[in-house]
C-alpha cells in the first residue's frame, strides 16, 4: 500500500471541498462545523484495510476479526485554520504508541495483536474551535463516546477493539448521540434481509428505505457488476450494510475448480473494496448450490457460505405483492430472507417490507451482526438462519 499516494488523494479531495466551500462563501467560522468531518478506516486482522468511513459512520470488523490499526484525517477543514486530527492507539503487548495524523497508520498491520483503546484530539486552532468525539466497539457493544484525548476502550484487560466511530462537532456543541443508536439489542427479534445479483439501478431505492427506517441489509454482489455502481456500493458500506460476495460472474461453485473459486472470490473482493465497500465476510453460493468440495475451498478462503430460510422467489414471479405476502406470512426471529435487487418489483416490495417489518418489532440487521450475537460463523460452514 502506497501511503504517500493515499495521503495525497485525501489532500486532493480536501482541496476540492475547500474550493466548493469558498464558492458559497464558507470560511473558517466554526459555526460551519457541519462542513468539516472525520474520515477514517480500520485494519481488520486477516482481511486488511476497510474502505474509508465518513463522519459518524461506524467501522466494524467482520465476524471473528478485530482491529489492529487505524488511520484518520479530515475533510472540509476551514481554510486558514491550523491544526490536524491526531490519534493514538494502545496496541496489546506494546502499550500506547506515538500520536499520528494525516492518514498515517497507527497500530500494526503485520502482527495479530489487537488494539485495546484509542485516543483522538485536535491540534492547533482546530482544538480551539472543534471537539472530536469517538467510540470503540468492545466486548460486544459500543463504548460511551469520549472526546478530545480521553480514552475510548479498556486497556490492560485483554479486551480487543472491534470497531471505531468518530464525529466532529463545533466547540461546546451538544454532545452527539453516538453509535449506540445503531447497535443491535440481543433481547429483541431480528431478521437479515439479503439481496442477490446486484448492484443495479434499483438498489438505491432499497438503501433509501433502509436509511429512513434505521435498518441494514446484506448485499451479495456479482463482482463484474460492482464497478458500474461504485457509488452505490460505497453507500451500502456507509450505511452499515454488509458488502458480500456472489462470485465474479454468478457461476455455480459446484462446477468450479478450487483455483477458479479462489480467483472468483479474490476478483469480487478487490472490486468491492475498490468501489468503497468492505471486504466480503461471506459468500452466497449462486443458486444455493454448495457441496463438500466447495465448502472445503471456502474454508481455505476463510469464508462461510450464507444461504436462506425464506425464499421469496422474487426473481421468478417479478411480483411485488407476492414477495411481500411470502415474507410477512413466513417471517420469524432469526430468518435470513432471500431477495434480489436486480428487479424493480423487488425494490418496490422492499419499500413496503422494510418499514412493515420494523413496525412489527423486527430489527433489520446484517447477517454478520445476527451471527455475532447467536453463536458466530465458521469458515467453510453453511448457514441459513440464526435462531
Amino acid at each position: 500500500m502506497d501511503w504517500k499516494k493515499i495521503r495525497q488523494a485525501v489532500r486532493t479531495v480536501l482541496a476540492a471541498v475547500l474550493i466548493c466551500a469558498a464558492s458559497v462563501g464558507i470560511t473558517g467560522d466554526p459555526a460551519y462545523a457541519a462542513d468539516m468531518g472525520a474520515v477514517y478506516g480500520i485494519y481488520e486482522h486477516g482481511t486488511g484495510w476497510s474502505g474509508y468511513h465518513g463522519d459518524s459512520k461506524t467501522a466494524r470488523a467482520g465476524t471473528g476479526s478485530y482491529v489492529t490499526a487505524i488511520r484518520a484525517s479530515l475533510l472540509g477543514q476551514p481554510e486558514g485554520m491550523s491544526g490536524t486530527l491526531s490519534y493514538q492507539v494502545n496496541l496489546s503487548g506494546s502499550g500506547w504508541l506515538s500520536w499520528q495524523e494525516n492518514m498515517t497508520p497507527n497500530g500494526s498491520t503485520e502482527t495479530d495483536m489487537p488494539l485495546e483503546a484509542v485516543r483522538m484530539a485536535f491540534t492547533g486552532q482546530l482544538a480551539e474551535n472543534y471537539d472530536v468525539y469517538y467510540s470503540v466497539y468492545q466486548n460486544g457493544s459500543w463504548t460511551t463516546p469520549v472526546k478530545n484525548g480521553e480514552t475510548a476502550g479498556t486497556e490492560g484487560h485483554g479486551l480487543r477493539v472491534d470497531g471505531l466511530w468518530v464525529t466532529v462537532t463545533g466547540k461546546g456543541a451538544e454532545v452527539p448521540e453516538g453509535p449506540n443508536g445503531k447497535s443491535v439489542d440481543p433481547t429483541r427479534p431480528m431478521v437479515a434481509l439479503t439481496f442477490d445479483d446486484g448492484p443495479s439501478k434499483y438498489t438505491p431505492r432499497i438503501l433509501d428505505s433502509l436509511e429512513a427506517n434505521g435498518g441494514r441489509a446484506t448485499f451479495f454482489m456479482v463482482g463484474n457488476r460492482v464497478a458500474s455502481y461504485a457509488s452505490t456500493v460505497k453507500r451500502m458500506a456507509d450505511l452499515g450494510c454488509e458488502t458480500d460476495s456472489h462470485t465474479w460472474a454468478h457461476t455455480y461453485l459446484t462446477g468450479m475448480s478450487e483455483g477458479e473459486i479462489l480467483q472468483s472470490l479474490n476478483q469480487t473482493r478487490d472490486a468491492i473494496v475498490a468501489a468503497g465497500g468492505n471486504a466480503p465476510k461471506g459468500v452466497r453460493p449462486p443458486g444455493g448450490k454448495i457441496n463438500d468440495a466447495s465448502k472445503a475451498v471456502l474454508a481455505k478462503a476463510g469464508m462461510p457460505s450464507i444461504v436462506w430460510s425464506v425464499d421469496t422467489l422474487d426473481w421468478k414471479t417479478r411480483n411485488a405483492q407476492h414477495t411481500i405476502d411470502i415474507v410477512l406470512s413466513q417471517v420469524q426471529d432469526g430468518d435470513i430472507i432471500l431477495m434480489h435487487d436486480l428487479y424493480e418489483q423487488s425494490a418496490i416490495a422492499a419499500e413496503t417490507l422494510i418499514p412493515e417489518l420494523t413496525r412489527r418489532g423486527y430489527q433489520l440487521v446484517t447477517v454478520g451482526e445476527m451471527a455475532e450475537l447467536r453463536g458466530g460463523m465458521a469458515a467453510g460452514q453453511s448457514y441459513g438462519h440464526f435462531r
